[in-house]
């Protein structure tokens, strides 16, 4: 278990049979990478700058601001922040667990949620009116709906190797075929592994990559033209009818979404 960070000198407020649920503060720096680790308590971690990226149980998350991702207790995780960001880490008893303790899983974060998060440090020496932000927290993030932003990451070092260098540059145009010759496979090879391992098509993951990242720039206040370059989008338009096709609603509408809130 990971206890210590060198860029983390607050000691972490772990939950306790008194205290089920605890909020840390946390502000690392830039593109820092938390290596692989576990906790004994469950843990939501939920940014409210920037974004992260989190590698557990076989898939990976690109968690933006707004959203928190669900990680239970004795799951090993990695962590990658991307760029500057400040989070809050819920860190919750497992006798008191408001989702699943054996899955992982991204949620929406309510305003309410959100003011809980906030409220429940500042509680601390008033154990009655902690109990209630607990009671209500836990409540809170009991119906937050899930949102399916996962990607299932492969076992086989030649798909590794694909997806690990994709997760770091979603805009590459590289062909499956032109993969092939990167990773010391053929494109059948490669096209059997994406069904067998991923459960889904080339073409399929790294939409759903992509979609992912767009979330967390958008989140950001990239311009949405900007966003579209950076995921390799020939234009605005092809962009927003990929995102309006997987989410119901234009990626206008999140970003306006994103700035009520921060309002």
């Amino acid at each position: 278990m990971l206890t210590h960070l060198p860029f983390d000198p607050v000691p972490r407020r772990a939950p306790t049979p008194d205290e089920p649920v605890t909020v840390n503060l946390r502000r690392p720096p830039p593109d820092v990478v938390i290596p692989p680790h576990s906790h004994d308590w469950a843990q939501l971690a939920f940014p409210l700058q920037g974004g992260m990226r989190i590698s557990a149980a076989g898939m990976a998350w690109v968690v933006p601001s707004f959203r928190a991702v669900w990680i239970p207790p004795s799951i090993e995780h990695s962590v990658v922040m991307l760029g500057q960001v400040e989070l809050r880490t819920v860190y919750v008893a497992p006798c008191v667990a408001p989702l699943p303790l054996d899955a992982c899983t991204v949620i929406e974060v309510s305003d309410l949620l959100r003011a809980l998060i906030e409220a429940l440090p500042a509680a601390a020496g008033e154990p009655e009116r902690r109990d209630i932000i607990i009671r209500l927290l836990l409540a809170e993030m009991r119906r937050a709906p899930p949102l399916s932003l996962g990607l299932p990451l492969p076992a086989d070092r030649r798909l590794q190797a694909l997806c690990d260098t994709l997760m770091e540059d979603p805009a590459s145009p590289l062909s499956l075929e032109e993969w092939a010759g990167r990773v010391g496979a053929s494109e059948r090879t490669l096209a059997r592994l994406f069904q067998s391992e991923l459960k889904m098509s080339f073409g399929a993951w790294r939409q759903q990559l992509r979609l992912a990242r767009a979330l967390d720039l958008i989140g950001r206040g990239r311009p949405l033209g900007q966003v579209a370059a950076e995921l390799g989008y020939a234009s605005q338009a092809a962009f927003s009818a990929m995102f309006r096709r997987a989410f119901g609603v234009p990626p206008s509408r999140f970003l306006a979404e994103k700035e009520a809130r921060a309002t």
